[in-house]
């Protein structure tokens, strides 16, 4: 089945970066758009970023410039890099793929941007 396994997140201070990786499994990754997406405490889900199977790129406006979003097709993996984080960064983020008829999740992982 679809297997999505995010991983990389944690603590930093603002300014900051990390590295976010999603590990995906059972179907054809290249083939696939992959989606960053975040939910803070108390809002709605919100998408960052997402990488199309042409390997272009769309962001939202709040991570414009200091986000990137990459693939690498052997791996069937798909990363997120945070550069210069704010605290408003803080939430937990998700890896997700619109397969087939439904969108799929992971399980998610939390980033906190705090000094």
């Amino acid at each position: 089945q679809v297997q999505l396994v995010e991983s990389g997140g944690g603590l930093v201070q603002p300014g900051g970066s990390l590295r976010l990786s999603c590990a995906a499994s059972g179907f054809t990754f290249s083939n696939y758009h992959m989606t960053w997406y975040r939910q803070a405490s108390g809002k709605e889900r919100e998408l960052v970023a997402t990488i199309f199977s042409t390997a272009s790129t769309s962001y939202g406006d709040s991570v414009k410039g200091r986000f990137t979003i990459s693939r690498d097709n052997a791996k069937n993996t798909v990363y997120l890099q945070m550069n210069s984080l704010k605290p408003e960064d803080t939430a937990v983020y998700y890896c997700s793929v619109f397969y087939v008829t439904s969108r799929v999740w992971g399980q998610g992982t939390q980033v906190t941007v705090s000094s």
